[in-house]
């Protein structure tokens, strides 16, 4: 049967032929359950229970009946020393699969982090280019005891004007 794409269909076509007969697999779930079982395994509830696990595995294996044991303690314990290096030989592949994606999401986030400084760069040197150019206009904007010593000026002329009977003097320049 040949694959058919959903975007080709037309409305009248059954929902979901694409990929029938195959299970529709989450991509990162094995990524998922990775980092899941390397927190687990980082937590002192898991140290306590496999210490558990042992020391009832040691107990059973010696204090009980010999008809009850399934590991022998005259040799060392070797399916507890089985399922011990089993348990580890899994655990570090799936632990050092947790670490890249971790790495992964590291990189990724320092890289955003990268991009929001430079942003915040780029703002804080407009903004540093803004002020210094309102500065700049603001030289030229008379200040208060300018106006006020203009002022005075003029009322001191005014007044020598009508003291004196001559007509003050007024620029016609701008």
């Amino acid at each position: 049967m040949a694959r058919v794409d959903n975007k080709s269909l037309g409305l009248d076509a059954p929902k979901g032929l694409a990929g029938r007969g195959r299970p529709r697999r989450d991509s990162d779930r094995f990524g998922r359950f990775t980092e899941w079982l390397a927190r687990a395994m980082g937590t002192p509830w898991f140290i306590a229970a496999l210490t558990v696990f042992c020391l009832l595995w040691l107990a059973w294996n010696t204090y009980l009946p010999d008809s009850w044991h399934f590991d022998s303690q005259r040799n060392g314990f070797t399916v507890l020393t089985l399922v011990l290096s089993l348990q580890a030989s899994y655990a570090a592949p799936l632990i050092l699969l947790a670490q890249n994606r971790q790495d992964d999401r590291d990189r990724v986030q320092i890289e955003q982090d990268r991009q929001r400084a430079e942003r915040n760069l780029a703002d804080t040197e407009y903004l540093a280019r803004e002020v210094v150019a309102l500065r700049l206009a603001l030289r030229d904007v008379p200040t208060k005891d300018f106006i006020r010593q203009e002022l005075r000026a003029l009322l001191d002329e005014l007044d020598s004007a009508r003291d004196g009977g001559a007509e003050p003097a007024v620029d016609s320049a701008p």
